[in-house]
Formats: C-alpha cells, structure tokens, sequence
C-alpha cells in the first residue's frame, strides 16, 4: 500500500528508531511492501528515489528499503566508516522535494545487517551507494539531510533527477 511521506518538521522524523524484532516478521513483510509501494508511486510522481527509510512512513522501526537494480531490504543496520576521507555533495530527500543541501559524507562505509530473512550479511560500501545509505541511516536515528548541512548557506531549491 502506498503510505503518506512524511515531510519536513514533522516530528516522528525526528525520532531514534528502535529495532525490528524477529518475532515482528509478518510484520516485516507488510511494512516492505508498503515501502517498495511507496517508493515506487514516488518514482512515478518526481522521477527520483532510490531509497527509503521506515520512519519517513511513519514506521519508527531499523528498516531501509532500496531499490536499484533490485530489491535490497536492510533490517537493524550498523553502520561503521573504515577511515575519515570525506566529500560534499548535494542531497535530496522524498520528506522534503524541491530542497538541496550541501553535505559532508563518507566516502566509505561498512554495513552489517540483516535481510528480510534476519539472516545476517554485511557489506563494503564506497562512492554513491555509500552516501545513500548513510542518507537513509541517519533517518532511523531521526536525523535530516538538514540537520548536517555544511553551513548555513547550504539549502537550496530545485530539484535533481537521478538515474535509477
């Protein structure tokens, strides 16, 4: 089912998710479908969207949908950055189309997590894959692509299509 977005300022966006519990599986698969139902009629709307976050559904669970060249689900993340080297690059997000914002982020990242089966996998992430996640990481901790801004003169408007 294709859920609301939440936008910009609401306050469940801001809020730390808790984790996705394997006695919650049914659940699981209903909340996935949801999200890929999302994304999906996003997709058509704007032309973009390569991923979302559970808590921009209203979902406040550790879950993150991606959809590239295929389905990947990713439950209970733990994120870690292998080294510090950096870089800036605009950002966008489905809770606030049409804004911009100039970010720092890692280059690369390690994930651990686990696929809609709890099964754990963990993966070595670098360049754009690498900043999505991080992306979508920080929303299961009620973090915005605002909220780390370079500085204050970073916000922009206008929106940018992606290639999916």
């Amino acid at each position: 089912m294709v859920r609301e977005i939440l936008k910009l300022g609401d306050p469940r966006l801001y809020a730390c998710s808790d984790p996705v519990d394997p006695e919650e599986e049914s659940l699981l698969q209903l909340w996935v479908q949801d999200l890929h139902d999302t994304l999906m009629d996003y997709r058509k709307t704007y032309g973009a969207g390569r991923a979302v976050a559970a808590p921009q559904i209203g979902v406040p669970k550790r879950l993150i949908y991606l959809y590239l060249e295929r389905p990947w689900v990713i439950v209970n993340p733990e994120l870690t950055f292998p080294d510090r080297e950096t870089y800036e690059l605009l950002d966008d997000c489905m809770s606030f189309p049409g804004l911009m914002v100039l970010v720092s982020r890692y280059k690369r990242a390690d994930i651990q997590y686990q696929d809609e089966h709890f099964q754990t996998r963990s993966m070595h992430l670098e360049g754009d894959i690498s900043e999505l996640i991080q992306h979508e990481y920080d929303h299961l901790d009620g973090i915005l692509a605002t909220m780390r801004a370079v500085d204050q003169k970073s916000l922009f408007l206008g929106q940018m299509k992606r290639e999916f």
